[in-house]
């Protein structure tokens, strides 16, 4: 038994027809209805080999290589259509689902979509680990269920990031994970969001999300709309120590234990942001912690898939924590889907788009214009190969 699938082979991307996949123990086969494309997967169909080889030094050897044939989609929602051998049956076929993109092969734990041995969602079937598989509740839109993928990624930047409500945060780069994370911070009463974008569309997109401020880099810098907010400068944080030591010097009691009193309650730490990156290409990061202000903790998110380069001076005189992102836990995957269910979380303005099989090659080209699009999802039942406006 065959289907429509699109892979990927050598940066080209053909719609084929390939075998339709057997479900193995503790498995389930689903009936796919939306897949959305991630930037993770505009990279990997020109840049696989790259992060092949960085991911084959952390000790997994089968990321997808330009020369296998790959079916593309991590970012899925379908309906169950069949169980495999061995499996619980809790939810039934005709369930619709949404699952965590890994499954078990013999050789070991794969990414759906982004490895030979596990084909992903730009299908129309493919095979999920069962007991990874969520039932979507509430009768949640498909359009918005395919979301809860790329909404996790964002939900576990901002727990690295330690984001409280009366931070300030701010988002470099506007493209969907970026507009995750304003979404989540919007949702959780962060009450200072700055989205930071060149493009006018992104920008737009950003304040549809939530952000409070949404600045064009090419002519401010985010960091520059943070100034009314105190956050420190180096100049502007040693003369605040200096002036508080001279004050303290006039209590009555040791200056060290006036001090140590502030430094309990966190008044001699000046506030800094809590930076997002989320671009992905090289520079960003030195760019970043040479913007942000003192004591700034910078979250990578942005994938670059290419070598980069930070100067460590620049980090270590404004102490920056640097923190490196990647997926999310289960807990968070589920978190954020009933999150979404609930209504708790909004990204409809980040969908643009919707497309067939036949429309993934248009769609890869639509989304390299920012201001075209934002995030584009599939649905293999959809006829015809044009990009329709959601």
């Amino acid at each position: 038994m065959t289907m429509r699938a699109v892979t990927c082979h050598e940066s080209n991307l053909t719609v084929d027809d390939v075998d339709t996949p057997t479900p193995g123990k503790g498995q389930l086969l689903v009936e796919v209805h939306r897949c959305g494309i991630c930037g993770s997967d505009l990279h990997a169909r020109t840049h696989g080999d790259e992060l092949a080889d960085v991911m084959a030094e952390t000790g997994y050897d089968d990321f997808m290589r330009s020369e296998q044939r790959i079916v593309l989609g991590h970012e899925l929602y379908g309906v169950i259509a069949e169980h495999g051998p061995k499996t619980r049956k809790k939810l039934a076929v005709g369930t619709p689902v949404v699952s965590i993109p890994l499954l078990r092969r013999a050789s070991g734990v794969h990414a759906l979509g982004l490895s030979a041995k596990a084909p992903g969602a730009y299908a129309e079937h493919l095979v999920t680990q069962e007991n990874l598989t969520l039932e979507v509740p509430n009768g949640l839109d498909p359009d918005i269920a395919v979301l809860t993928e790329p909404m996790a990624v964002g939900w576990h930047a901002i727990a690295r990031g330690e984001v409280g409500k009366k931070d300030v945060a701010v988002i470099v780069g506007c493209g969907p994970v970026g507009l995750a994370i304003i979404a989540i911070l919007k949702a959780r009463g962060v009450r200072t969001i700055i989205a930071s974008d060149p493009s006018p569309g992104r920008r737009a997109l950003a304040r549809r999300c939530g952000a409070h401020a949404a600045v064009d880099p090419t002519v401010e810098s985010p960091f520059d709309s943070t100034a009314d907010r105190h956050l420190s400068t180096a100049p502007a944080a040693l003369g605040a120590a200096m002036d508080a030591i001279d004050g303290m010097s006039r209590l009555p009691v040791g200056w060290w234990h006036a001090w140590r009193l502030a430094d309990k309650v966190g008044a001699t730490t000046p506030k800094a942001p809590v930076v997002f990156e989320c671009v992905g290409t090289p520079g960003m990061i030195d760019s970043v912690m040479a913007g942000a202000p003192l004591f700034s903790r910078v979250v990578v998110v942005g994938v670059c898939m290419g070598s980069d380069q930070i100067r460590p001076s620049m980090g270590i005189n404004k102490e920056i924590d640097l923190r490196f992102v990647l997926g999310y836990t289960p807990l968070e995957f589920r978190d954020t889907l009933h999150a979404l269910a609930d209504g708790t979380i909004d990204p409809s303005a980040m969908l643009t788009g919707r497309v067939g099989l036949d429309g993934v090659q248009g769609a890869f080209t639509a989304l390299g214009d920012a201001e075209a699009h934002a995030k584009i999802v599939i649905d293999p039942r959809q006829a015809g190969n044009t990009v329709e406006a959601v």
